[in-house]
């Protein structure tokens, strides 16, 4: 299944809050670490790390009541803060997630007024998760996918057992603790025939370690 990772954010007359601080302060880390719905609304936890933490608190005790009924600080020291806070409702990307049919995975980031996360979806999911943002005025950017595989579907039952022999014998390790005859005398094959199984399944990972990462 495809993991991807997007970033989104609300139009102009929306950013405000944390959105507002993330591009003030730039050089700041913001990151909602939870974000449960309740029967209020939506009950958020979100950390954030800059120079003046202060700002952070201001931000919210200045907050009107109709935006953020109720805020705690659970922590705070001299370049973080911990804070948990009541929305009065479920913001457009978070019902946009479970309409689509995806789960929010935290922790979420906040940077330059986008909020960055990485979901495991499928393609149309995802799809329809920027369906549902953008016909609420959200912009929406996907900045990669990966099409994740399964390891154990990459090889065949032969190859999985010769590799995970020569594994647990060491013979991939630095310096090697057994040779290519002690592993192929384990598997009760001959020395030839360990040599391209191996050899082939070897092949099949590194192709498809390379071909991953360039994706």
């Amino acid at each position: 299944m495809p993991r991807a990772r997007v970033r989104f954010k609300p139009p102009g007359p929306q950013r405000g809050g944390p959105f507002r601080l993330s591009s003030d302060y730039p050089d700041g880390e913001f990151r909602i670490l939870s974000a449960h719905p309740t029967e209020d609304g939506l009950l958020v936890v979100l950390e954030a790390t800059l120079a003046d933490p202060a700002v952070v608190l201001d931000l919210f005790e200045s907050a009107p009541q109709s935006r953020v009924p109720s805020y705690d600080a659970l922590h705070a020291d001299e370049q973080t803060v911990l804070l948990q806070f009541q929305l009065p409702f479920v913001p457009s990307p978070y019902r946009a997630l479970f309409a689509s049919g995806n789960l929010p995975q935290f922790p979420y980031t906040i940077e330059d007024g986008w909020i960055v996360c990485e979901l495991t979806t499928s393609h149309d999911r995802l799809s329809q998760f920027r369906d549902e943002l953008e016909e609420t005025g959200f912009a929406f950017e996907v900045n990669w996918v990966i099409q994740s595989v399964d390891s154990t579907d990459l090889l065949t039952d032969r190859q999985r057992r010769f590799v995970a022999e020569a594994i647990e014998r060491g013979y991939y390790d630095t310096p090697r603790q057994c040779s290519l005859t002690d592993l192929a005398a384990a598997l009760d094959v001959s020395k030839s025939t360990a040599s391209v199984v191996l050899h082939s399944a070897e092949e099949t990972i590194v192709k498809e370690f390379f071909a991953t990462a360039v994706e």
